[in-house]
């Protein structure tokens, strides 16, 4: 018998021939160039949502450390409409490395948008960058536009169930997002005060930046209007947030801390931290044991740690001891979709 090698018609062909459970236990993804008036290049974005049809599969934000997502890329959306959750990676991170997050949240029912944002992406992580929270927030806001005025997306949207979900740098460009206004002289007394503990405080003085000549646009309250939940997962920065700012928030807002009964000072939304979690009007609040601020990120491949250490970086793949991060993924996942109904 002589085999002959498949034709690219044959190879699409079989790429379809897939059953509607199928494509409904892989999501599908694609990608947008986002304009916005305040980046002088384009942004980057990435769009989770449950497929309706397959089309070729692909594994998203697979590394050297990091466990990748599969997806049907650039497939039809299958009908809804979908409530939208835009989403913003910590400092260091992207878009596609938390693609674990994006895709089951597709899964139970979302759109999910996300960014790629400028000056805290990785290799692209610069402290003094990392402080622009309004140009952070502002990307959100102009990929919205984009997803909310696509042809083959916007058609499928909820308009009254948007939710933003950050993480870290994230979060607190959520809360950024949300109403959010940080006060730059109380951020530097916090500091001075937690010189080597914070993490945040460490990052910034890192890169020499100076606390007292801090973006204007740190005492700002901006809010997207079109956000109508807020979920912040070890917000950064929050012992800077206004207490006029908070009480003003009063959209309903979930907060998530990693690594109870202490989680990262910096991240810590408790009274044992910054309080935020009682200084705004419609909070929830849960913690999430054992574990620590990088058992968010996704699951590390079995090297993932020895590389880490053999390039000096930090220990992002070491979870504490009795630490299931597939474990912790599915709480994290369960309390968001249990928080937007989805």
């Amino acid at each position: 018998m002589t085999c002959r090698p498949l034709t690219l018609a044959a190879l699409i062909g079989l790429a379809q021939i897939v059953s509607p459970a199928e494509a409904q236990d892989i999501p599908g993804y694609d990608r947008f160039d986002i304009s916005a008036a305040h980046r002088s290049m384009p942004l980057a974005a990435s769009v989770w949502y449950p497929a309706g049809r397959a089309t070729y599969r692909n594994v998203i934000g697979d590394s050297a450390i990091f466990e990748g997502s599969p997806a049907y890329i650039g497939a039809a959306i299958a009908p809804g409409p979908y409530p939208v959750i835009v989403l913003s990676h910590g400092s260091g991170g992207n878009m596609d490395a938390i693609s674990w997050l994006s895709s089951r949240l597709a899964l139970e029912g979302a759109i999910v948008l996300a960014v790629n944002h400028p000056g805290s992406t990785s290799g692209d992580s610069s402290p003094r960058r990392s402080v622009q929270l309004t140009q952070r927030a502002a990307d959100l806001s102009a990929a919205l536009d984009t997803l909310l005025n696509d042809p083959h997306f916007g058609p499928f949207i909820d308009p009254g169930r948007i939710a933003s979900v950050g993480f870290s740098l994230g979060g607190s460009t959520v809360l950024k997002l949300g109403g959010a206004a940080f006060e730059r002289d109380s951020y530097k007394t916090y500091c001075e005060t937690q010189p080597e503990t914070d993490a945040g405080c460490l990052f910034l003085a890192k890169g020499g930046v100076d606390l007292g000549k801090l973006p204007d646009t740190w005492e700002q309250s901006i809010r997207d209007p079109r956000i109508t939940a807020t979920i912040a997962i070890d917000p950064g920065w929050t012992h800077a947030v206004t207490a006029a700012s908070a009480g003003a928030m009063d959209q309903p807002t979930l907060f998530l801390n990693l690594g109870a009964p202490e989680p990262w000072q910096a991240a810590d939304v408790t009274p044992n931290g910054s309080d935020l979690m009682n200084k705004m009007p419609d909070v929830t609040y849960h913690a999430i044991s054992p574990a620590n601020h990088f058992t968010f990120l996704a699951v590390c491949k079995p090297n993932g740690a020895a590389f880490l250490e053999e390039q000096e970086d930090d220990p992002i793949c070491t979870d504490p001891q009795n630490t299931d991060r597939n474990a912790v993924h599915d709480e994290i996942i369960a309390q968001i979709s249990a928080f937007l109904k989805l």
